[in-house]
């Protein structure tokens, strides 16, 4: 008798490990990004060596849309074909990476 309510106990004991939740650790990123404001300029606003740095590191892409903040830094829109890229230079016409 005692070894059938040590047995019971035993499978009881069991299956209310099994039937218990697992608890679950849920990591929770948060990102920020922080971008200067740029506003729109005409083509023409482009200094030279902005337009010099991307004919030579970009070659056979237009130039679409120029932006610029209070920075002086330079955020452009060109495109090749149908493929588009955004690239971020200074007013030397140095690239920097954002």
């Amino acid at each position: 008798m005692k070894k059938l309510i040590l047995s019971a106990a035993i499978v009881l004991g069991g299956l209310s490990v099994q039937a218990a939740a697992p608890s679950l650790a849920t990591k929770m990123a948060q990102s920020v990004t922080i971008q200067d404001e740029f506003t729109e300029v005409g083509a023409d606003a482009v200094p030279a060596a902005v337009k010099s740095t991307i004919e030579k590191s970009f070659p056979n892409t237009k130039l679409e849309k120029a932006y610029k903040n209070a920075k002086n830094e330079y955020k452009l829109e060109i495109s090749s074909g149908d493929k588009k890229y955004v690239v971020y230079t200074d007013a030397s016409g140095n690239i920097i990476k954002k």
